[in-house]
């Protein structure tokens, strides 16, 4: 019996969908240079050069620790000598993101993570010596989440270190409660209950992760627009030069060919020129195929690019190939990873690659057996397609020739499946490979860059 099932069938629920749409792509590394250069050598490094400089006073010249908070002498020297470390660290980080423009970018993301974790450790002593929960330092935290959120936009990364900013002022709190238990004279009652303050971080930290996301969406929105206006603007360049190509070369070709052959028919001379119109006119017709292949570019102006369901183009090219009135003793199994990126393509382009692929399996198994058909992400955000097959696969010293053009093993192929597989798939930058093995099947791979410029071959 055959394996048919509808394409809806495979469609997944749309709350089973939520952690995808909750999900955050990071952007590449020329993106989130822009975001560190904007926000932490031209934000950030000012404003710390203004705090540095007041706590400074604060900490070495000024008796306002004294008048507010009286704290052993131990605490404050401890303080003390976090600050100058501090300091240093800031100095560091001031001169590596001042020539970051020359400096790998991993080694800034790195600089600017130790930068988080050390401001949160600071703050946290601060926010001790000033009062715990009470202090007004709670509202540097809040900024610091924020500053996380958009200096790093990788998803996991910011989560766990605006978790830890949360952490730092909580056991800042809890160390401040213990000591003023320490020195009862010193302790004051809150005003605020210290949840409310943790809560609203933890909230914060949840609120820029879901400002990220929405901002995550929309510039791939905006990419995938861009993206789909030049690949469109490319496919019709292509065709319109394809067209005139082929139609400034198509009459010439058919002039000679009809003027060879009838030179060949009146010429009585010899053997010797009656072989040599044949090689012209063998020649012109070898010709005339190269253009009637590249006349195949005059019809991408005639189709436009779309955003194309990976998962449901494979559904409709199996109901195509399979038909659920035919009976064929199949089975095919299906894989699709979800969340696939669209690809921007014609889908006629698309549609052709898989169906020839699939009627070749269909006819490689006479067609009896069984068909896996998987989609997944593969590296540098593309797409990998796989359809494999248990047939009696492919000898090895014909595995180089299968996608030549008019190279065929069927008695009545034409040669020309394959070889438009591979046209239509590298037309889009992608790479079609093949794997087989005799009385084991054969396995046809496809990786398409899902955001990529449509390429000409050469």
């Amino acid at each position: 019996m055959s394996f048919r099932k509808s394409a809806a069938f495979f469609r997944t629920p749309d709350w089973f969908r939520l952690p995808d749409w909750l999900s955050s792509q990071a952007p590449d590394f020329g993106h989130q240079a822009v975001r560190v250069r904007s926000i932490e050598r031209n934000i950030v490094l000012p404003i710390k050069g203004a705090i540095i400089a007041l706590l400074i006073w604060y900490l070495f010249f000024s008796r306002w620790f004294d008048d507010v908070y009286t704290f052993r002498e131990a605490v404050l020297l401890t303080v003390r000598l976090f600050f100058l470390i501090y300091i240093v660290v800031n100095l560091a980080a001031a001169i590596i993101l001042s020539g970051m423009d020359e400096l790998p970018f991993k080694l800034i993301r790195e600089v600017v993570l130790v930068e988080v974790v050390v401001d949160a450790l600071f703050w946290a002593a601060m926010t001790v010596v000033t009062g715990g929960f009470d202090s007004m330092i709670y509202w540097v935290f809040l900024a610091l989440i924020v500053r996380t959120a958009v200096s790093i936009p990788v998803a996991s990364t910011q989560i766990v270190l605006n978790l830890l900013l949360c952490v730092c002022f909580l056991t800042a709190g809890l160390t401040e409660v213990a000591i003023t238990r320490i020195e009862p004279e010193f302790s004051e009652e809150t005003n605020e209950p210290y949840i409310l303050r943790v809560a609203v971080l933890l909230l914060m930290t949840w609120c820029c992760y879901g400002v990220q996301v929405l901002f995550d969406k929309q510039r791939r929105v905006d990419e995938e627009a861009v993206e789909f206006a030049q690949r469109q603007q490319q496919l019709q360049s292509a065709g319109r030069l394809a067209a005139e190509i082929a139609h400034q070369l198509k009459n010439p070709l058919g002039i000679i060919n009809n003027a060879a052959f009838t030179l060949q028919r009146t010429v009585k001379e010899g053997k010797t020129i009656t072989q040599q119109i044949r090689i012209i006119r063998e020649e012109v017709e070898r010709s005339d195929r190269i253009i009637t292949e590249l006349m195949g570019y005059a019809r991408l102006v005639e189709g436009r690019v779309e955003k194309l369901d990976i998962a449901e183009e494979l559904d409709q090219a199996i109901l195509r190939v399979f038909p659920p009135a035919v009976k064929y003793d199949v089975r095919v199994h299906r894989d699709y990873s979800p969340a696939l990126p669209p690809l921007l393509m014609q889908r006629m382009h698309l549609s052709e690659a898989f169906v020839n692929l699939l009627q070749n399996a269909r006819e490689a198994m006479n067609g009896r057996g069984n068909i896996y058909v998987t989609a997944r992400m593969g590296g540098s955000y593309s797409v990998v397609i796989t359809i494999a097959d248990d047939g009696p696969g492919i000898p090895r010293d014909k595995i180089g020739q299968i996608f030549e053009p008019y190279f065929t093993t069927k008695e009545k192929g034409t040669g020309l499946g394959l070889a438009i597989v591979k046209h239509n798939t590298e037309l889009y930058g992608g790479t079609v490979q093949v794997e087989s093995e005799l009385g084991k099947g054969t396995q046809f791979i496809l990786q398409f860059p899902a955001k990529t410029a449509m390429k000409l071959r050469k």
